[in-house]
């Protein structure tokens, strides 16, 4: 795991952007795994300026996003569809046909979860994930107490993402109780991980993640047994990292380091 610490989210935004941007442009047809919240949004507004200055390419991009609300359909305002399209679909050249996102109105959510393994797989693979982290360490819709091997499958959302979400709705009693998402086995199958996280309120999710055990109940530190994961930080969600210093001295010594 790669520790990168910038002052700022909008300077963490813009070098995670480039790593993606690097991605795209050595391989055009890469398959993207998106993530929804506030956190990405920056690294999103950063690829769409790539795109319309420097012409960044997503014509041959496949996405596949991570979750859905079960109960909204695509045009709900809080659904994760509406989310993707208005801040940065309808904004690229990526094709319709190219976007998957889980649905939250299916009929049969078994077959569905099946379905969306499998469509993943035959589009070779996710190249890059996108993660956020929520303030209890959960990546996706991956609640503590996740199994580390678990696929995208139906979960009930915890009392504390409820919360978290609210904000987001009129009304708390809005706030969606179950959720497609992808699960922690299958992000864990992407080439490279990408998690960005800001804001005091997740330094303790943040510090257990990085340098605490490998647990269910943190299931982002399942990051830990990735062999290419990468985690961008701005200053406040770094703050409680016990070892700051050797990751920001692993960053100043990398353009020097052996090739390998």
């Amino acid at each position: 795991m790669e520790v990168v610490v910038h002052k700022t989210y909008e300077e963490m935004s813009r070098a995670a952007a480039h790593l993606v941007a690097d991605v795209l442009n050595t391989k055009p047809n890469a398959v993207l795994g998106m993530a929804t919240g506030s956190t990405p949004l920056g690294l999103y507004q950063v690829l769409v300026r790539m795109h319309r200055e420097e012409g960044l390419d997503f014509s041959q991009v496949t996405t596949f996003n991570l979750d859905e609300y079960v109960g909204l359909g695509p045009k709900h305002e809080q659904s994760y569809h509406h989310f993707m399209h208005d801040n940065f679909f309808k904004h690229v050249n990526i094709a319709p046909s190219n976007i998957y996102i889980p649905s939250g109105t299916t009929s049969n959510y078994r077959a569905f979860c099946e379905w969306y393994e499998q469509r993943i797989k035959q589009c070779g693979g996710i190249d890059v994930q996108i993660l956020g982290i929520g303030s209890d360490g959960h990546i996706a819709f991956n609640e503590p107490g996740s199994s580390l091997s678990s696929r995208t499958r139906l979960k009930t959302l915890a009392r504390s993402t409820i919360e978290d979400n609210s904000r987001f709705f009129k009304h708390a009693d809005e706030v969606p109780i179950y959720a497609i998402t992808m699960g922690v086995g299958t992000i864990l199958e992407a080439r490279t991980l990408v998690l960005l996280g800001c804001g005091a309120n997740k330094a303790s999710a943040v510090a257990a993640m990085i340098e605490g055990p490998v647990t269910a109940m943190i299931t982002a530190s399942a990051l830990q047994l990735h062999p290419s994961s990468m985690v961008f930080l701005d200053e406040t969600a770094a703050s409680n990292l016990k070892m700051r210093d050797y990751y920001d001295w692993v960053l100043k010594m990398k353009p020097g380091a052996p090739q390998v």
